[in-house]
């Protein structure tokens, strides 16, 4: 995951191995997908938080992260997540463009939340949307 990531992350920081290893060490934690293309989700009571998406480039353009969008989503709905939630820098339009085709809508946002490498930080757009 941390090699996919740090590949798809390129203007931020990417999550290290150690990072990731914490976070599914938590039975809270639902992770999809495989190296090609994954997420990390937290459950909490009935909200879902995509916490991280990662597609390698070299599989980008093929339909991964739409398939880990449905995966995550239902899978979240079967534990019985009611809400899901993620933030997305506001310069990934293509990013936004997925989210809003599972029926996100902007509820708020985080201003210069993403520091870029070398440019000023980005706002993050927080996302939410009804899974029942």
């Amino acid at each position: 995951m941390a090699t996919t990531h740090a590949a798809a992350f390129t203007h931020s920081r990417s999550w290290s191995a150690d990072e990731f290893a914490a976070l599914l060490e938590s039975p809270l934690t639902l992770a999809v997908g495989d190296a090609r293309s994954f997420a990390l989700v937290r459950i909490i009571a009935q909200e879902a938080e995509l916490l991280t998406i990662a597609t390698h480039p070299d599989h980008q353009r093929q339909g991964l992260a739409r398939r880990i969008m449905e995966t995550w989503q239902r899978e979240a709905t079967a534990r019985g997540a009611a809400e899901a939630f993620l933030e997305v820098a506001a310069d990934n339009m293509p990013a936004q463009a997925l989210y809003q085709s599972y029926g996100f809508a902007e509820c708020g946002r985080r201003a210069g939340y993403y520091t870029r490498k070398g440019a000023p930080a980005v706002d993050a757009v927080l996302m939410q949307r009804t899974l029942r």
